[in-house]
């Protein structure tokens, strides 16, 4: 029995399978369902859980090399959601682009986890180094 770190064997699953420059896409609540790839929804109420609580669970065993995120966030988001990305993202270099680029990407990725996050524009797309 799995005591600490990832608990969700489906996310588990997702991250096993990611290798060097794979990606994967952490969503939020609004965000289009993909057909194409495995998507793991973990969401349970609005913004339980965020993409930020995602992504700190997952950084302790994922080689992040760079991320993505749509330059609307930059446009749309409050300054506190903009320091807790740059908190959550420090050391990995972000790659701003048109949203309806950043959608361009997602049949590529291992997977989606999507979780219950309000926060516009607030999906990342994380790249494997």
């Amino acid at each position: 029995m799995l005591i600490k770190g990832i608990l969700n064997p489906a996310i588990n699953s997702l991250l096993s399978r990611v290798r060097h420059t794979n990606t994967l896409v952490i969503a939020d609540r609004g965000f289009p369902y993909w057909p194409e790839i495995e998507t793991v929804d973990i969401s349970l109420v609005d913004d339980i859980p965020r993409v930020l609580d995602v992504l700190a669970a997952i950084r302790a065993n994922f080689n992040i090399g760079r991320a993505f995120m749509a330059e609307e966030f930059q446009a749309t988001a409050t300054t506190q959601a903009a320091l807790a990305y740059g908190r959550g993202l420090e050391g990995i270099p972000l790659v701003y682009e048109p949203h309806e680029e950043l959608k361009r990407r997602v049949p590529s990725a291992i997977g989606l986890i999507r979780t219950g996050d309000t926060t516009p524009y607030a999906n990342l797309i994380l790249d494997s180094a």
